[in-house]
């Protein structure tokens, strides 16, 4: 079966993960939900993630963080940019989420990069999501 937008159901997957207090989600894999899952475990959101081969295309395995308390690293995503309606912004113009305190996902001509990183190389790109 066919996905329309791949992205928004690796987000929603580890959303209901978090909602059914999942310590480990699997999704299919693609190169951009890899770097997604990256860049989320590099910023703290996420304990880890892992390539798991299988007959397919693959999948990855989505290691959520929580701590003592058990609640999420993770408080909301949302997904910006949409296939219906793409979000392009420049440099000078990428969200800061949360004051700081969140993450913007942007997808450049320098790979995918958080709002950070490409506002210090100076590019812009489409704003695939917002992590806070």
């Amino acid at each position: 079966m066919s996905m329309t937008d791949p992205i928004s159901d690796f987000l929603a997957r580890i959303r209901n993960g978090i909602r059914a207090r999942k310590r480990e989600i699997d999704c299919p894999r693609s190169g951009i939900k890899l770097r997604i899952a990256e860049i989320l475990r590099d910023e703290g959101f996420i304990d880890g993630v892992s390539d798991v081969k299988d007959e397919l295309q693959g999948k990855l395995a989505v290691v959520l963080r929580y701590d003592n308390n058990n609640h999420s690293a993770i408080t909301g995503m949302r997904r910006i940019s949409r296939p219906g309606q793409r979000k392009y912004l420049g440099a000078r113009d990428l969200p800061k989420v949360r004051n700081g305190l969140g993450i913007a996902i942007i997808s450049t001509s320098r790979g995918v990069l958080t709002d950070r990183e490409a506002r210090k190389l100076g590019v812009g790109g489409e704003v695939l999501c917002e992590v806070w």
